[in-house]
């Protein structure tokens, strides 16, 4: 009988995780084999793909939802601060790699694009003022802006401004230093980069079609969807980030950890203008707070972004319900998802959310005035035929157990990995593609925890001289490094180089 073929890692779905996580191991250890498996032609085709995802770049200067109020009108920060720290961490990856040469122009997925928060009403100014307050307080957030006169936002946000009642009591901040990142064409920087190293390949078009244990490691049985041949991989790891894909996998694997998990689907559509006039106009990413009840992940927004070398605009997400797991996927992902050991907790969520999932549909029947109206909020003199829709990436929230309630839903990313490190997965959504190299980093630290201590330890530093927590309490630090960041992926002027010592 033939000999499986023999590999450290498989690392299944060519998305933004996978592409980062094969680069950061081969950085730190270069004689490591690997590859990369993607059920579609090309990479980055799903949320990785810049249409499907709002390219934010998302460090806390504009989302709303990452500074919640407390009933007694508290602030936490927390999150927001988190955040920022991450996506530093990100931008020192990326800033290795660009001064390596790793990839040229690093302004092919990274430009700078100022980031505002935008309210109405006495309530929503008094929160952007008191979030303004104490984010100003922190280092991280010490250029940012507040204004409630409309002649400044008019110079920050001309496209939005006329039409509107004279009246109308809102509010702004800005940071100028905020980006439009379009992780699409990062991730295939990332995977021509892995192409060309030696032991590592990327192979389009096949299918996971089994997985089972193999000693300490596992066996990936791999299909060609376009000649029907099967082969089987043997690996001493396996990396499951093929997005809404990932947990039908995982519950293949049969790890313990997996049990309990469960996926709620959401679709999602942005109305898109790519009218120069119109573009032109308006220069930044715009973000308002979510209306009551609905839920995070539809906090409207109105974005500059640069895909290709072209600039357009996106107003949204309009939410959606559909059973699939990926864009490209089927109607029974959901039902083939369920089994005995999650049943439980996602009965609890669609007893507890039936809100959400009304919500949900009402998005899907809406019509195109109905989501023109919506704009209008944001642009009131906004014209239909400067706008079309256009689907968005799937995103597949992550349901998981709970003592109380039997079963929640959760709204953000989730690491689930086995007890001896041999296979990890990644579960869940935003803010995702920004936060991809700490969450790989977390996954190395999990999964290879005396290698991170000892033979990659020195690399690891070189690489990224200051992780989160010391980014958050060392104001100099954040400064110069970030400094350097900026410099050393095109989004300044060009200085002197800059080093971290």
């Amino acid at each position: 009988m033939a000999q499986n073929e023999a590999v450290d890692v498989v690392l299944v779905g060519a998305g933004i995780m996978s592409a980062t996580l094969a680069v950061l191991l081969k950085e730190l250890d270069p004689a490591i084999k690997l590859e990369v498996v993607e059920l579609m032609d090309s990479g980055a085709a799903e949320s990785s793909n810049p249409w499907n995802n709002a390219g934010t770049g998302h460090a806390g200067l504009c989302e709303l939802n990452y500074t919640p109020q407390a009933a007694d009108g508290s602030i936490d920060i927390k999150k927001a601060v988190h955040i920022n720290t991450q996506f530093e961490v990100s931008r020192q990856f990326w800033a290795y790699l660009s001064k390596k040469g790793a990839f040229s122009s690093p302004r092919a997925f990274i430009n700078p694009v100022p980031h505002l928060s935008y309210v109405e009403g006495e309530k929503g100014i008094d929160f952007l003022k008191k979030r303004f307050e104490l984010l100003k307080q922190h280092h991280a957030f010490a250029e940012m802006e507040y204004t409630e006169d409309k002649s400044v936002m008019n110079e920050w946000m001309p496209l939005m401004m006329p039409g509107r009642p004279a009246d109308q009591k809102i509010a702004a901040t800005r940071v100028m230093k905020g980006t439009d990142v379009n992780f699409g064409a990062l991730t295939n920087k990332l995977l021509k980069h892995l192409a060309n190293a030696p032991d590592a390949q990327v192979k389009y078009s096949k299918r996971v079609t089994g997985l089972r244990r193999n000693g300490s490691g596992w066996t990936v049985s791999i299909k060609d969807v376009n000649s029907g041949n099967s082969r089987e991989v043997d690996a001493r790891f396996v990396f499951l980030g093929a997005g809404g894909a990932a947990l039908p996998l995982l519950q293949q694997s049969g790890i313990e950890e997996s049990k309990g998990f469960g996926g709620f689907p959401v679709s999602g559509q942005w109305l898109r203008c790519d009218n120069p006039e119109v573009v032109k106009k308006h220069q930044a990413k715009v973000y308002s707070q979510a209306a009551v009840g609905s839920p995070p992940m539809s906090v409207p927004h109105l974005d500059t972004r640069v895909v290709d070398g072209k600039t357009s605009l996106l107003f949204g997400p309009y939410a959606g319900f559909t059973t699939k797991f990926l864009k490209h996927g089927s109607f029974m992902d959901l039902p083939l998802s369920v089994r005995m050991s999650n049943i439980g907790p996602m009965l609890a969520v669609a007893r507890d959310n039936m809100d959400l999932t009304k919500y949900l549909v009402s998005e899907v029947m809406q019509s195109m005035e109905q989501r023109l109206d919506s704009l209008r909020r944001f642009y009131p003199e906004a014209k239909a035929e400067d706008w079309r829709l256009e689907v968005a990436g799937q995103r597949v929230q992550i349901i998981k157990k709970d003592p109380k309630k039997g079963g929640v839903l959760q709204f953000g990313t989730e690491l689930v990995a086995s007890k001896d490190g041999s296979l990890a997965a990644l579960l869940g959504a935003s803010p995702g593609a920004s936060v991809t190299v700490s969450i790989m980093l977390e996954l190395i630290e999990r999964c290879f925890p005396e290698k991170t201590k000892g033979a990659w330890a020195g690399k690891l530093k070189e690489i990224f001289p200051a992780r989160e927590k010391v980014l958050a309490a060392d104001a100099a630090l954040y400064h110069k490094i970030s400094a350097h960041n900026d410099e050393a992926l095109g989004l300044v002027e060009s200085s002197p180089a800059q080093s971290y010592a």
